[in-house]
């Protein structure tokens, strides 16, 4: 984007040969693509490497660098991409400047075997890491001082993100996304890429999906689960949508973890965070009725689960993310259909 603002997001792309097309094709399509037009925030993507030779890439495709090394200087964030063979030594002056710029505090983010790059740079020695849950043990064999992480979509240690494979690298992006900019603009850049925009980290990677002889049960949680998503201001409880479900309290909650990959618990306190962040970006209603249409039941409440699982509080959420062009008056009545991120829906 050789035209982007001056006070874009700016985003680095460390390049070198090994590196995966399929992560450059969504870090690309997150970051490199312009969607102010929409809302979404402007990004200023730059491809770097040691120099700016093409960085060649499986499949006959390579990747024209922008930038040299000493423009991770700049970067508001770093990203590296997974490798084709994981083993793949990076270049001794990248692994340099990754010291320098974790150093320096700019965050960095690892797609699914970047981690290995990571690793490599001495980044993650000490440091609790994910990777693709079939390179696991490759991880630990090659790099023990890593705390690796058994099953997750993505984590964060130290101002350092590493993701699980393939998809969980769409999800840790569109996450700092939504970190750094709210979920709405997260939200914007989901539709677009038409993906659900919000699974979260302790999400497991590897999800049991429905065969045939469940195909019943798969389609019974699934309307339970747009019960819940139309009916987060009211009372729900696991013995309620079970009963939608036509199951056992005990059943409900193991067929739903083994499809959705977290507890209906979990799963509907997700899904009342993302409703309350999408309320206080697009609406400047007050903090008890926020609490009451995204379910919280009190601002004590909503407040507690902010701090716990966002790290602030709805108030500095607000102040940070706030985007309301409409009055209390004029919001609806119940949360927009889209706050939750089950449901995704391009438009």
């Amino acid at each position: 984007m050789e035209n982007a603002a001056k006070n874009a997001y700016r985003v680095a792309l460390v390049a070198f040969p090994g590196i995966r097309a399929f992560d450059v094709s969504v870090i690309t399509e997150v970051w490199g693509t312009d969607r102010t037009d929409r809302g979404a925030p402007a990004f200023d993507l730059r491809r770097v490497a040691a120099d700016t030779t093409p960085v060649p890439m499986r499949g006959g495709m390579a990747l024209h660098p922008d930038r040299t090394l000493t423009w991770l200087s700049r970067a508001d964030l770093i990203l590296i991409p997974g490798l084709d063979d994981h083993l793949t030594p990076a270049p001794t002056p990248v692994l340099d400047a990754l010291r320098r710029a974790h150093a320096r505090g700019i965050p960095i983010a690892a797609l699914c075997g970047g981690a290995f790059t990571l690793a490599q740079a001495g980044l993650l020695d000490g440091r609790r890491a994910i990777t693709h849950w079939n390179l696991i043990d490759l991880l630990r064999a090659h790099h023990p001082q890593v705390t690796v992480v058994p099953d997750a979509l993505f984590i964060e240690d130290d101002n350092i993100w590493t993701a699980a494979g393939t998809a969980a690298g769409i999800d840790l992006c569109l996450h700092l996304v939504r970190r750094s900019h709210g979920a709405e603009a997260a939200a914007t850049i989901a539709r677009s890429m038409v993906t659900a925009p919000f699974r979260t980290g302790s999400q497991a990677q590897f999800i049991e999906h429905p065969t045939p002889r469940a195909d019943r049960d798969a389609d019974a949680l699934a309307a339970v689960r747009e019960h819940a998503l139309r009916r987060l201001h009211e009372p729900l409880t696991i013995t309620d949508l079970a009963a939608l479900a036509g199951m056992s309290p005990r059943s409900f909650a193991r067929h739903f973890t083994a499809e959705t990959g977290v507890s209906p618990l979990r799963w509907l306190l997700d899904q009342r965070i993302a409703a309350a962040q999408k309320l206080l970006e697009r609406t400047d209603l007050p903090m008890p009725e926020v609490a009451r249409r995204a379910g919280f039941g009190s601002e004590v409440t909503m407040r507690q689960h902010f701090a716990s699982r966002l790290a602030t509080s709805p108030r500095a959420y607000r102040a940070a993310f706030s985007t309301a062009s409409v009055s209390t008056a004029s919001a609806s009545d119940t949360p927009v259909s889209d706050t939750a991120g089950s449901n995704p829906i391009a438009r």
